[in-house]
């Protein structure tokens, strides 16, 4: 007997990519939230017998045989994750550019694809509907902190999905207005905001060796980001000096992450400058365990379609600065907002914020509180459903 459920295909190639970045943990995070929903619906399974939710399975590029580092790939890493799975002949970037040329498409049967970023496959007949998540347009805004190469495929992506997507899911408000400035229907363009409740139990021993073998003892300021020039590193740094020399209790600052790409010296001189320790990519428990010991977390990008690094640091009961244009953070506050605002072209700012942030104690306990209370307001099962409902209403 056939199912008459929603059968849905999320087109996940981002979860094969040595750094999934923040595409990744949103493409986990709403498979997550999928899995918790099918478990109340008691299937026990995501998409299992019994659900009364849509029927998903996930689209993927073959495997690489190695991982990030150059380590054997032991185990398919969405092999695990509860779902049935499409897997392509093609690998990476042949698969992308594949569906860049409309040479592949996604696999028919299904009511609804959805691909969590613009790289999306086009639909070959049928009566599929496309939904693409667009994250932001951030290489509008700031050129700059972009290659010359990526801003032609993130413009040729997002009018092809301009072309083939039935409907949008955005983070924010902020990127609905972009996307319905670059010619998006108003009316196909939903805002879901993302979830908090992503990160393991934290591992307080690792974090204990890895700090203590990076020289950090007692409190520190800690950053989260890909080491890029978009997410505003050298001003930070730049802050951080002057909120030293102001007489700023001379507290290291801690920055976590991959490097990525453009500004050469940016690694060198990090790990160069007084005060910083520069430790590179964490895994996600001794993530955890440094946004829960830190004195204060802070995240100035220049710009940011949501910001789930404020959200994880709230969430652990972290106090933070941030830019006052994150999303995740300030958008649809007016009063008493989770976070302390900064504008991220402004050192001078941003080294106040850090003093402000590490010193005031009064204001340090209230940041937490109200941090905490933000980032528990959003969830991943909230999400989730949310998704669900709009792919109901296509199906």
């Amino acid at each position: 007997m056939q199912s008459s459920r929603l059968a849905v295909l999320v087109v996940v190639d981002q979860l094969r990519r040595a750094v999934p970045g923040g595409i990744g943990t949103y493409a986990l995070g709403l498979l997550a939230g999928l899995r918790q929903a099918a478990v109340s619906e008691g299937s026990g399974a995501a998409g299992g017998r019994g659900s009364r939710g849509p029927e998903v399975s996930l689209l993927a590029g073959r495997p690489s045989r190695h991982a990030a580092g150059g380590l054997p790939l032991t185990a398919d890493p969405l092999a695990g994750l509860g779902f049935g799975l499409r897997t392509s002949v093609l690998r990476g970037r042949a698969l992308i550019r594949s569906w860049d040329l409309g040479v592949a498409g996604a696999p028919r049967g299904f009511a609804v694809v959805h691909a969590v970023s613009t790289a999306a496959p086009a639909l070959r007949g049928g009566r599929s509907s496309l939904v693409v998540t667009v994250h932001d347009l951030a290489w509008r805004h700031h050129p700059e902190a972009t290659t010359r190469r990526g801003r032609r495929w993130h413009e040729a992506a997002l009018h092809r999905a301009l072309r083939r997507a039935d409907a949008f899911v955005v983070p924010s408000s902020s990127v609905a207005e972009d996307l319905v400035a670059a010619g998006a229907n108003p009316d196909r363009v939903a805002v879901i905001v993302e979830g908090s409740d992503h990160l393991p139990d934290p591992d307080p021993h690792a974090a204990s060796v890895l700090l203590q073998g990076a020289g950090v003892h007692g409190d520190y300021l800690l950053s989260v980001s890909t080491l890029e020039p978009r997410k505003n590193l050298r001003r930070l740094l730049s802050a951080y000096g002057r909120a030293r020399r102001l007489g700023a209790e001379p507290l290291p600052l801690v920055v976590v992450g991959p490097t990525g790409w453009g500004d050469a010296a940016l690694e060198t001189d990090l790990a160069a400058s007084e005060g910083v320790a520069l430790v590179g990519a964490v895994t996600a428990e001794v993530l955890a365990a440094l946004y829960a010991r830190a004195r204060l977390f802070v995240y100035v990008p220049l710009t940011e379609g949501y910001g789930l690094p404020p959200l994880e640091a709230m969430r652990c009961g972290a106090p933070v600065v941030a830019s006052a244009t994150v999303p995740s953070v300030f958008e649809g506050v007016v009063d008493h907002p989770a976070a302390i605002g900064v504008d991220p072209l402004d050192v001078d700012a941003i080294a106040e914020g850090l003093i402000r942030g590490s010193a005031d104690e009064s204001l340090r306990a209230e940041l937490v509180q109200r941090g905490f209370e933000w980032s528990s307001e959003r969830t991943w099962r909230a999400t989730a459903d949310a998704h669900v409902e709009l792919w109901e209403q296509l199906g």
